[in-house]
């Protein structure tokens, strides 16, 4: 694996705290991690010359699934691209006590298959602070590796 591309919506700071501990991880087993908020981003970066896309969004509300708020432009726009097989995975900090804990894992899943991307592995979850989830994030990380 030579190129991944991170892209993250952050409101308290968590999934671009998961975005770093990702990078880090992925130091080891690539020759370039680019990270991007989602407000730098544009849906065209989907389709460029990566090996594999991940994407992070939280996601709010007791009602329904209310993605970060900076990822639902871009998510929006997703419906003018097709992935044609790109490979991806999804992550997301999330606080169990909501109806829908991360449910931005599934919206973005859902979102991605259905534009011709292909998922390498299930979406990470972690309910809290990241930097208690660190053996976490690097298994998941691994786990990615692994896959490709």
């Amino acid at each position: 694996m030579n190129k991944v591309l991170i892209i993250y919506g952050t409101t308290t700071g968590n999934t671009e705290q998961m975005a770093e501990i990702i990078k880090g991880e992925l130091k080891s087993a690539v020759k370039e991690v680019e990270v991007k908020e989602v407000t730098d981003a544009s849906v065209t970066d989907l389709t460029a010359d990566h090996d594999i896309v991940l994407l992070g969004c939280a996601a709010y509300g007791f009602d329904s699934i209310e993605l970060q708020d900076d990822f639902q432009e871009f998510y929006d726009e997703m419906n003018d691209i097709q992935l044609g097989g790109k490979l991806y995975a999804v992550f997301a900090p999330g606080d169990s006590s909501y109806e829908f804990f991360c449910g931005s894992v599934d919206m973005l899943q859902d979102k991605m298959n259905q534009l011709g991307g292909k998922m390498v592995v299930d979406g990470l979850r972690i309910d809290g602070d990241p930097d208690d989830f660190e053996e976490v994030i690097a298994n998941w990380v691994k786990s990615i590796t692994e896959a490709l």
